[in-house]
């Protein structure tokens, strides 16, 4: 690191809907903001096709395509969005704050506002990638409407597996819930509901073989781990419903984290435990996990990122 550290007012890590709003957000607010886009610029909306959930477009749209103009309107305000990862942060309370960016570039920061959304966690077939948005999905929420009426899978046992089959068999006409033991770790209620739904099928004890199909989806091969027993399901939609891992890694020396790595915040606001740190989108939401929801919360870290910040400079001019 030869080179002089940069230094800037407001840097965004990471470039979903949270931190493009948020870099629209800080720009207006003239923080000149410097965005870094992070191992998957657009976040995990790129790797969905269709949004129809986003208010503002009637007909739906690509989301890699709703996330390049997320960009574009930040670019146009004027933040500055660059390709990086940050790699190193060091945080001290109050700050300023310094990250590095790909291992090499040093920057302190008066404001960091954090940004780097979740992964979906996978199984690991070579079919899952193949097919992976074509019948393929890991949010029944997203994409489970392009499934009306038809039969489709889900693998899980948590909450959020139960949840998101209840909410395929409102709409389709089959689920069947593939469950790796012989009983659920989501709560009694979500068991419940699943159990008295009449057209969810549950398979205990069962593991997913193979997605099968050549560009979409047709059907799922189910082993019965018990006794070894193979089967074949038609289906055309396959749901991955088995957690999500925030990317939050590098800030765990610094920052307060539920046991799953959940950025905390504090309540009705994006602060977290260290003073000119903010969180938003799904780094910190574990709740909701919608692009719409991520776009307000990145609007809410960079307004409470700006306050802060004059807080601090209107002190700082006092003395």
């Amino acid at each position: 690191m030869n080179q002089e550290p940069e230094h800037i007012e407001c840097l965004i890590i990471g470039s979903g809907p949270a931190g493009y709003t948020a870099a629209i957000y800080a720009a207006r607010a003239d923080m000149k903001p410097v965005l870094y886009e992070g191992l998957q610029p657009g976040g995990q909306l790129t790797i969905t096709t269709e949004v129809e959930n986003y208010p503002g477009y009637p007909d739906g749209v690509m989301g890699p395509e709703m996330m390049d103009l997320f960009k574009k309107q930040a670019v146009r305000l004027g933040a500055d969005v660059r390709f990086g990862m940050v790699t190193a942060v060091e945080f001290k309370d109050g700050g300023p704050q310094k990250i590095t960016v790909d291992y090499n570039k040093e920057i302190i920061a008066e404001t960091v506002v954090i940004c780097t959304g979740a992964s979906a966690k996978w199984l690991g077939l070579p079919s899952e990638e193949k097919l992976n948005g074509g019948g393929v999905s890991a949010c029944a929420v997203c994409d489970g409407f392009f499934y009306r009426g038809m039969d489709v899978a889900i693998v899980g046992a948590g909450d959020t597996a139960c949840e998101e089959a209840s909410y395929l068999a409102k709409i389709c006409n089959k689920v069947y819930m593939i469950v790796r033991k012989d009983h659920f770790r989501a709560s009694k209620a979500m068991q419940h509901r699943v159990e008295n739904t009449k057209n969810i099928e549950i398979l205990y004890n069962s593991e997913t073989d193979e997605i099968l199909g050549d560009h979409v989806v047709e059907a799922v091969r189910v082993v019965n781990n018990v006794t070894g027993e193979k089967r074949e399901f038609p289906i055309k939609g396959f749901f991955v419903a088995i957690g999500h891992q925030p990317n939050t890694e590098i800030f765990k020396d610094y920052l307060d984290m539920d046991d799953q790595g959940y950025i905390i915040t504090k309540s009705d606001s994006t602060y977290t435990n260290m003073e000119g740190v903010f969180c938003a989108g799904d780094a910190q939401d574990k709740v909701y996990r919608q692009a719409v929801t991520a776009a307000g919360s990145g609007c809410m870290a960079a307004l409470d990122a700006e306050r802060w910040l004059s807080h601090k400079h209107s002190l700082a001019g006092m003395h």
